[in-house]
């Protein structure tokens, strides 16, 4: 691979316009290929299978125009005073229309309903007069006949009369039979609009309405067209003295691919380049790639939009990762051809070495990351496999332009790379001016032998990490997952605004209702299952009303054969709260009716509870399986047990930490000021699972660039613990770069005002933090001091067993250094054979060449 990628950069470095062009291609075509087939991006995510799914099927099959998606319009007076007549009329007509949009089922008119309320209020207390009347004229009836009877004794005459008594006595007593059936569903329905009084349409001031909107299709599978048209209906023609705004089971707001704050992040990502490289080319260099590459991977992702159910944070978790990765690897190739030009390689040959040496590694560490990106793929879980491999893509984008694209621009820039400093000192060591005094270092950059650690210092470091890392985990230890519901939503939005309102005048239960279904007995005819349904309806009502956390529940209706009910229920609490999670599970174990089976429960907030429980019972398995692949890799690297031991360790250390800052920031709200943070909540449900495959794939970049100079020192005869130092400041530097760069780049994320995109950037740029400057540069390190010579040990059958992989391109150098050296003889540039100690100062190194 070493040669192959050589001959890639030295024939890159010959036609560099060619490469250009061919990259300038291939983003046209991407542009065009996004602009012929993109399609519309969703704003939710489902799991087919889960209970949810199952209700959603089951009330697709037994109702009509049941089993669709929903969606909330909230209408409120700008004076705060009841709806007029004509206010009322003018939203009816707009309700009348938007039942007309394609797609839509059917829409309720608020004020209707609440009339029908009234309406059913009224009669049931009608009803209750009338049965009060009829108790009263019983009893009159009662006291008439038992005076006659009483006066039938006293005059004789009861034989001749007890006959027609006795049939006035059944009549009546008939009539309180009749009463009491009467009474028991005026009862039944007393309780019931009891049960339901906390569903209201209007709200109780009159100023707020609440418009339902129901559609055809599973609430996932809604075209946004649909809910555009919806929207269009109240929005553009508003109603006078009133203001709309809509819920965000209706209202998609798409976030921004690129902002200020990312802007902020990629000005830092550029200071950081111009410390470290010294020229604005060099410090360009590696922004301009990483851009072209994005260009290209984000609408190639994006086109992929037409023909796959897409979410929104979808292609921008790809900008992300491209823009991050990118940078980073652009950057060590570059500084690979830099260091080599200052030791007095000709430009093309130091762009082919540092492809075939420094770009090895950025195809290996790309790999490793691909790797546990498509592994996403194996939960199971669709569109996180998508994710996985949107981000996939974006990385294998990287790859490519950091071995072709990144190599074309070398050779056009030319010695330019080099500051104008650096470039007079290169050439006034030609001359023979470069001379080093004894113990002072070189032009190269070598200093005097590192000293090692000491065991008590290895041990202080050491225990402070692992005591770091593990305050820091804590909070993972009270993760819950949800989905973000309209209060996460920005402040000034039109979903932030009628969460808000339906918070305040109904309840915070109402924003995301449940929808319950239960099984009834039938019965053997029609007639006998008609006439059983309201009262096994209302059994079903009462032991749902009977559990914790229910604010309000309503019958909605039964299927043909009186077999299947349906309920509305409100949870007291919000649909992302730790209440309305555990009232889910505890009507699904409720069993109103004996032998019938439990409840099932639907909805919005019943459907997120499924994907987070789905996602983290994926991720065990998951993380497992990186776990696996992160010791087979380092076992391969680093031909050693100890090393893919504590790096696992380390890596499953840093993920754990990075997950209790974000239950810290996002679900606790410490630090939620400084990030812009106004409302905590659950933690984003396939976050964790995200997290494990790309921070994984990060470390391992980070073990690579500082783990294989500790290798390369060690194979080369240095001392273990001496190797230790000497390959941490082999790869400090490049490694600090790296991760600031990353920290940097995903950091612009944090400040997005879509608090999905926020919290993964948060996970990403914090687990970054804690992984390269924790784990890999004190942690790593003190345990491989401390570990001595064992941490290098090998059982024998296992060495004989392992290929050896030259990562680092180790044997390609020191073909090439030496093939330079001989061409030195006749006057070309030439470079010495390169030393342990030299490879110990360049930002790579080699690994085990046996």
């Amino acid at each position: 691979m070493a040669e192959f990628l050589y001959r890639i950069g030295r024939a890159a470095a010959r036609l560099p316009k060619t490469v250009v062009a061919v990259w300038l291609a291939l983003l046209v075509a991407a542009g065009a290929s996004f602009a012929l087939f993109s399609g519309e991006l969703k704003d939710g995510f489902s799991i087919p299978g889960t209970p949810t799914d199952e209700v959603n099927r089951l009330l697709s099959q037994e109702f009509d125009g049941m089993g669709g998606g929903a969606g909330t319009i909230v209408y409120r007076t700008d004076d705060g005073e009841p709806f007029t007549d004509a206010q009322k009329e003018a939203i009816a007509e707009r309700v009348d229309e938007a039942s007309g949009v394609s797609g839509v089922e059917n829409a309720v008119d608020p004020f209707a309903t609440e009339q029908e309320r009234a309406d059913g209020e009224a009669e049931l207390a009608d009803g209750r007069e009338q049965l009060e009347d009829g108790r009263a004229e019983l009893e009159s009836g009662q006291e008439e006949l038992d005076a006659g009877r009483e006066q039938a004794e006293a005059s004789g005459m009861i034989d001749q009369l007890e006959e027609g008594l006795d049939g006035r006595q059944a009549e009546i007593d008939a009539g309180r039979e009749k009463l009491d059936a009467e009474a028991e569903k005026l009862e039944q329905g007393e309780a019931l609009m009891e049960m339901s009084s906390g569903i209201r349409m209007v709200s109780e001031d009159g100023a707020t309405a609440l418009v339902n909107v129901s559609f055809t299709q599973p609430q996932e599978e809604v075209p946004q067209e649909t809910k555009d048209a919806v929207m269009a209906v109240f929005e553009d023609d508003p109603v006078d003295g009133t203001t709309v705004d809509f819920a965000n089971d209706i209202a998609m707001s798409l976030p921004q691919l690129f902002g200020p704050a990312e802007a902020v992040g990629l000005v830092v990502a550029a200071v950081v380049l111009l410390v470290m490289l010294g020229t604005l080319v060099g410090a360009g260099l590696p922004i301009l790639t990483a851009l072209v590459g994005v260009g290209v991977a984000s609408m190639i992702a994006m086109s992929l939009s037409g023909v796959l159910e897409m979410a929104s944070i979808t292609p921008i978790l790809g900008l992300m990762l491209g823009l991050a990765v990118g940078i980073d690897y652009a950057l060590f190739i570059v500084n690979r051809h830099r260091r080599q030009l200052k030791e007095g390689l000709p430009v093309a040959e130091s762009i082919g070495l540092a492809n075939g040496t420094a770009g090895n590694a950025v195809v290996f560490a790309g790999a490793t990351v691909l790797i546990a990106l498509l592994g996403l793929n194996m939960t199971g879980i669709g569109f996180l496999g998508l994710m996985g491999s949107v981000g996939a893509i974006a990385i294998v984008v990287a790859v490519l332009i950091a071995v072709t694209l990144v190599p074309a621009l070398l050779a056009l820039i030319g010695p330019r790379i080099l500051s104008r400093r650096e470039r007079a000192r290169l050439g006034g060591d030609a001359a023979g001016e470069g001379g080093t005094a004894e113990g002072a270092p070189d032009r190269r950059g070598r200093a005097s032998a590192p000293k090692p650690m000491t065991a008590p210092g290895a041990i202080g470091r050491a225990c402070a990490a692992v005591a770091v890392l593990g305050v820091i985990a804590v909070p993972a230890l009270d993760l819950r997952l949800g989905m973000p519901d309209g209060s996460s939503e920005p402040a000034e939005s039109t979903q932030h605004r009628a969460y808000t309102a339906i918070e305040e005048e109904f309840g915070a239960g109402q924003n995301g209702p449940l929808l319950v279904a239960a099984e009834l007995p039938g019965g053997p005819d029609a007639d006998t299952a008609e006439a059983k349904a309201p009262d096994h309806q209302f059994q079903v009502a009462e032991e749902i009303a009977a559990q914790d956390g229910v604010a309000a529940v309503a019958p909605i209706g039964m299927n043909d054969d009186y077999t299947v009910a349906i309920f509305q229920v409100v949870p007291e609490e919000g649909p992302s709260s730790a209440s309305t999670e555990e009232l889910v599970h505890t009507l699904r174990g409720t069993e109103p009716i004996r032998g019938l089976g439990p409840l099932g429960v639907a909805g919005m907030a019943s459907g997120n509870i499924d994907i987070s429980e789905t996602l983290s019972d994926a991720l065990p398995g998951y993380l497992t399986v990186v776990i696996g692949l992160s010791l087979v890799i380092l076992l391969l690297v680093f031909r050693s047990v100890f090393v893919p031991v504590v790096a696992t360790l380390g890596f499953i250390l840093s993920f754990f930490a990075a997950l209790g800052g974000v239950v810290a920031a996002y679900q606790w709200g410490w630090l939620g000021g400084l990030i812009g943070l106004e409302n905590q909540g659950p933690v984003l449900n396939f976050l964790p699972t995200l997290m494990v495959g790309i921070l994984f794939g990060l470390a391992m970049d980070y073990m690579l660039f500082i783990g294989t100079g500790m290798r390369e020192a060690y194979v080369n005869k240095a001392p273990a613990r001496f190797a230790v130092v000497q390959g941490l400041r082999a790869g400090r530097a490049v490694v600090t770069a790296a991760a600031i760069i990353m920290i940097s780049v995903f950091g612009g994320f944090v400040f997005s005002e879509t608090a999905m995109i926020s919290s993964v950037g948060f996970a990403l740029a914090f687990g970054v933090l804690l992984d390269a400057f924790v784990v890999r540069m004190v942690l790593i390190p003190a345990l491989m001091h401390l570990a001595g010579d064992a941490a290098w040990w090998l059982p024998r059958w296992l060495d004989r067993l392992l290929p050896d992989i030259d990562v680092e391109g180790s044997a390609l150098e020191r073909r090439h250094a030496a093939g330079a050296a001989q061409e030195g003889g006749d006057g070309s540039a030439s470079v010495e054979q390169p030393s342990a100690d030299a490879d110990q100062q360049g930002t790579t190194v080699g690994t085990d060449r046996r």
